[in-house]
């Protein structure tokens, strides 16, 4: 199985935010949910400008083991993202894949349906 959607979406998270692995399934409809979007980025290639220390567990918890749990905590904090016992506050920082946006194409076939 290829992660390069995962890796697509993953890109695609502002800086300052963070998402989680569910929402990151959910998005993408990955069999296996959050548990595959977790080996996804577990198999995370280096040198290709993911930004993988923006993808955290339910409830913002960071999930990584140290020492790469520390090198995402500092990552984040760069990125004026605060990191409180070990969670960050998904109120003040999640991102949402969200629905893709509506094209004016798409509104118009609608229109005349």
């Amino acid at each position: 199985m290829s992660w390069e959607p995962v890796y697509r979406l993953v890109k695609k998270i502002p800086r300052g935010r963070v998402t989680t692995y569910g929402d990151l399934a959910r998005a993408l409809r990955l069999a296996g949910g959050a548990r595959a979007a977790g080996y996804a980025m577990a198999a995370c290639p280096s040198g290709r400008g993911i930004p993988w220390h923006r993808v955290v567990g339910a409830r913002g918890r960071l999930l990584i083991r140290e020492p790469h749990a520390g090198l995402q905590r500092r990552l984040l904090e760069t990125e004026g993202v605060s990191v409180e016992g070990g969670a960050v506050d998904m109120q003040s920082y999640a991102w949402s894949p969200g629905k893709r946006r509506v094209t004016a194409r798409k509104r118009r076939n609608a229109k005349r349906a």
